[in-house]
């Protein structure tokens, strides 16, 4: 009997945006409401290039200096619509899986929604990477810059100058949304390393909300939702100790485009451009290979393309680099703590 193929189970445009839905949804991040998707980002993406843009449309003038008073001599001024640009990098990627590694899934009741879901998980943590390593340089693009840092640093050098001054708590994270002044409310979620949240565990400072099935396993801080991430920054104190970086986010702090690739059938072979199933001769095996071409850009900053080594994308190096990144949305601008209210991203440097 021949053994099951995943060529046998396999629809290659479900089974590409079945992947997509389902690696945006499968992180914190995307559940969390951080990452905006919609038509006018997928739009974008399909425009081709390697730089788009990524226009954010507001009103002039709409504070209480810009009042005007009804009078019997003098018209209203007529308040424009401005734009201001932030730039994204396209981003084309790719992996395969041989047949080996899909043997289990392919014995499964539905294979296809099984091999679905492990290569939504892979793009999950891909999707993961992207957002963390972007703000690490939009975070050092802040810091660099003259009057715009959305970070609030409160950290210790020295392991055995650590206090509750430096360390994240309940009073030096009302510091850190106090960056956007009144408009603190934007920020509704916090990422952060395990280690963060063990030691706010400790301090009896996370609570837990009920989920759809009202299962308490929400986890805040704050009224803030928890994101725990290893991959958040930590390097070593100048002279001791830890320094962690959290950051907390806004609703739409990054914007999710994805271009649907041809679903024409590959000539020569089987299945499209987005996912391919090519033949293993030797051992008789197929390989699955799945293609993207997509944008995941932290809103309000703009990607200045310095040098990178692969024309399809940035990797994580350089997205961390800060020369990619600079602000554009600079009105919103808050005088006392030198912030941007308009882009929803606020660092916190801290010990534990």
């Amino acid at each position: 009997m021949s053994k099951l193929q995943v060529a046998d189970v396999l629809v290659p445009t479900i089974f590409e945006r079945y992947v997509i839905e389902q690696s945006v949804v499968m992180t914190d991040f995307g559940r969390s409401d951080i990452v905006a998707t919609g038509p006018e980002f997928d739009a974008i993406v399909t425009k081709g290039g390697k730089l788009v843009d990524m226009p954010a449309w507001r009103a002039a003038d709409l504070s209480a200096q810009a009042r005007q008073i009804i009078s019997d001599t003098n018209a209203f001024s007529v308040n424009k619509a401005s734009t201001s640009t932030d730039i994204a990098r396209i981003s084309n990627d790719g992996n395969s899986w041989s047949v080996t590694l899909l043997a289990g899934l392919l014995a499964g009741e539905d294979p296809m929604a099984a091999i679905g879901q492990m290569v939504a998980q892979y793009w999950s943590e891909v999707d993961q990477s992207i957002i963390i390593n972007s703000v690490i340089g939009v975070l050092k693009a802040f810091d660099a810059a003259t009057g715009d840092p959305n970070i609030l640093a409160i950290q210790a050098e020295d392991a055995t100058l650590v206090t509750n001054a430096t360390r994240l708590t309940g009073t030096t994270f009302v510091d850190a949304l106090q960056k956007l002044g009144d408009a603190a409310g934007k920020l509704t979620a916090i990422a952060m390393h395990s280690a963060t949240e063990a030691a706010l565990k400790k301090l009896d400072l996370i609570d837990y909300l009920p989920d759809s099935e009202g299962k308490a396993n929400i986890a805040t801080f704050q009224g803030r939702r928890v994101i725990v991430v290893d991959a958040m920054p930590t390097r070593a104190g100048t002279t001791s100790g830890t320094v962690y970086t959290s950051v907390l986010f806004g609703p739409g702090a990054f914007g999710f485009g994805n271009q649907n690739l041809s679903s024409q059938p590959l000539r020569g072979g089987f299945g499209t451009e987005g996912v391919e199933l090519a033949r293993v001769p030797l051992n008789h095996d197929d390989v699955l290979i799945n293609r993207r071409r997509w944008v995941k850009h932290p809103r309000g900053v703009k990607w200045n393309e310095s040098s990178i080594a692969e024309a399809g994308g940035p990797d994580d190096t350089e997205l961390q680099e800060v020369a990619q990144w600079t602000t554009v949305w600079t009105s919103g601008y808050n005088g006392t703590t030198g912030a941007y209210k308009n882009i929803r991203l606020v660092g916190i440097t801290h010990n534990n």
